[in-house]
């Protein structure tokens, strides 16, 4: 578990500068009233943890001082209710302090996805409200079933946004709307928006094989990253939804546009839990649209898998799909990682695409709760602290922590941050992949 520190010092202080606002007496006033309700300033300082039961006294404390900068900028919540009218009250409640500017869910697709959504948009109407449908649900600190997370964040972490949903992507699969859309909304060239200032978030459906396409078309016409995952069903692979607008999509991408506060910032958070090894397979022919690889260096794809993993037979080798999927390298340690999904005859079905030529290294897995752990650890010693993380995470790694029993372990590396996720059918940033975590990451900066 990541300990985090030194939020509640900075609350206490700023409840004592903006109460005094510079005035000598007024701010020995305010340290003796938070001394009286039972919070000493001198006994926090940049160490202290931040224990949330402080955390929420403060926050209370600040309502009563009339300290309005002190509310909650990212907060994270679930409900286990089996009815949508219960789950939505119960989230409502939970987020009736927040200033929601952007409400983002996930939710087991053992629910009614449209009535969900439309409920969730009746009771934040003045917000943007997003989400898909799930192979498994992530909150801090832990990863559950049948449950819908969410997750609110306020204007003084996402200044603007702006959601388009691309419709029938089987049929006629074009962005340009949407991108016309956005530059027509922010008054700005996607060619030329500040990557820094804009990110973008992307649900797909998970059973489209369109992630590839969307991912290309997005890179092709900006450079501000997107980043997201495909929608999931509970490993039936029969139907996903992506939600807005108050309503549930098949066939559908939702694409959010986030323009970032000026005293916030963003970041993307990628890990897999693999290393190379030396062999490369070169795909020499491939079906694009199906995923499809027929020949590994000259060989039935399958021949060729079986005999670098050194399984005894072709029956054996989907035994090691898990372990030793095939990724692309982009320089020497940063793989997109392409997991075999079944054998067909003597071809290999993959996540997703490998093209004709291309070479991918064989992969061995190594420990997703540490190399997870490391990475978030990395992101705070770099951003000072993290507000809120939203995490695509891979169903293929989520049945690895399950069959491992480390759920509760890979929970923990995020009970003390407001988080949301969910287990993905394949994870995308600059392209699209699986048996990776992408995680967006926010922080304000006051």
């Amino acid at each position: 578990m990541i300990i985090l520190a030194g939020k509640i010092k900075e609350m206490i202080n700023q409840i004592i500068e903006e109460r005094a606002k510079g005035n000598p007496a007024i701010r020995e006033m305010t340290i003796a009233k938070l001394i009286l309700k039972g919070l000493n300033p001198n006994k926090f300082d940049s160490y202290s943890a931040d224990d949330p039961e402080i955390i929420e006294k403060l926050l209370n404390i600040a309502k009563q001082f009339n300290v309005r900068k002190m509310e909650e900028n990212i907060k994270s919540v679930f409900s286990t209710k089996s009815l949508e009218e219960e789950v939505v009250l119960d989230i409502k409640s939970q987020l009736n302090r927040c200033n929601v500017k952007l409400l983002v869910f996930f939710a087991s697709s053992n629910f009614h996805q449209y009535r969900l959504s439309n409920l969730l948009q009746e009771a934040f109407e003045d917000c943007i409200v997003v989400g898909c449908s799930t192979a498994g649900e992530i909150v801090s600190g832990e990863l559950l079933k049948n449950s819908v997370v969410a997750m609110a964040i306020n204007s003084n972490i996402v200044s603007d946004a702006k959601v388009e949903v691309i419709e029938h992507m089987k049929k006629n699969l074009s962005l340009e709307a949407a991108f016309t859309s956005f530059e027509k909304y922010f008054n700005e060239s996607l060619y030329t928006m500040d990557a820094r200032k804009f990110v973008g978030i992307v649900l797909i459906d998970g059973v489209s094989r369109k992630e590839e396409k969307i991912m290309d078309l997005i890179g092709n016409r900006t450079n501000v990253f997107f980043v997201g995952g495909s929608a999931g069903d509970d490993l039936k692979f029969l139907k996903t939804h992506v939600c807005a607008n108050g309503k549930a999509y098949t066939d559908s991408a939702a694409l959010i546009m986030l323009k970032i506060n000026d005293n916030a910032e963003f970041s993307i958070i990628k890990t897999q839990s693999f290393k190379a090894l030396d062999h490369i397979f070169t795909a020499n022919k491939v079906n694009e649209e199906t995923r499809e690889v027929i020949e590994f260096n000259n060989k039935p794809a399958i021949l060729a898998y079986a005999d670098a993993v050194g399984a005894t037979s072709i029956e054996d080798a989907p035994k090691y799909f898990n372990t030793n999927p095939v990724g692309l390298l982009v320089g020497e340690n940063d793989i997109f990682i392409r997991s075999p999904q079944r054998i067909e005859g003597t071809s290999i079905l993959f996540y997703c695409n490998i093209l004709e030529g291309m070479e991918v290294r064989l992969l061995q897995a190594t420990n997703i709760v540490e190399d997870t752990k490391k990475a978030v650890e990395n992101k705070i010693n770099e951003f000072g602290r993290i507000d809120g993380i939203i995490n695509f995470h891979c169903i293929e790694r989520t049945l690895e922590l399950e069959k491992k029993n480390l759920e509760k372990q890979y929970g923990e590396i995020f009970s003390d941050i407001p988080t949301i996720g969910f287990s993905t059918y394949g994870e995308e940033f600059i392209g699209h992949m699986c048996q990776t975590a992408t995680m967006l990451v926010f922080r304000s900066k006051v």
